[in-house]
């Protein structure tokens, strides 16, 4: 009885050291992992930083240009549709680090950030509306 005793004892103890060295490698295998993931996680944001940057147009603007200012501040009329871009403003002088300064004609002249500012295209003048027929357009396209 008490061989059986002994050698199950032992047995048990050889199987928890085996248990001991399995849960040792699955425990190294998971932190490999981790860090494979980690490694894959950061080489993904450097790939989406740089097209992003790509993408990022650098504004730079001269005195005397037109452009667009955002007043985020502007709540006379609070609405979705109503649009915060106020202007046509004048770039009076240029300082360093992205600072503007804009007037609109004539009055005071403040200092604004250049994120706040986009260049102002007036478009096409045009006294008079262009009316297009659908029909003469369909016409012009038609094969002989």
């Amino acid at each position: 009885m008490e061989h059986r005793t002994h050698w199950a004892i032992k047995q048990i103890n050889f199987e928890l050291h085996s248990a001991g060295e399995q849960s040792l490698l699955e425990l190294h295998e998971l932190k490999e992992l981790r860090m494979n993931s980690y490694d894959r996680a950061r080489m993904y944001k450097a790939r989406t930083k740089a097209c992003h940057d790509a993408q990022i147009v650098k504004k730079e603007y001269v005195k005397g240009k037109k452009v667009l200012f955002f007043n985020s501040r502007l709540k006379l009329f609070p609405s979705k549709l109503r649009s915060r871009w106020s202007g046509p403003y004048t770039i009076t002088e240029v300082f360093p680090y992205g600072a503007y300064e804009i007037s609109q004609d004539g009055h005071t002249s403040f200092k604004v950030n250049g994120r706040r500012l986009k260049p102002d295209y007036e478009g096409f003048p045009s006294d008079e509306p262009i009316f297009v027929n659908l029909l003469d357009m369909h016409h012009q396209f038609d094969l002989p």
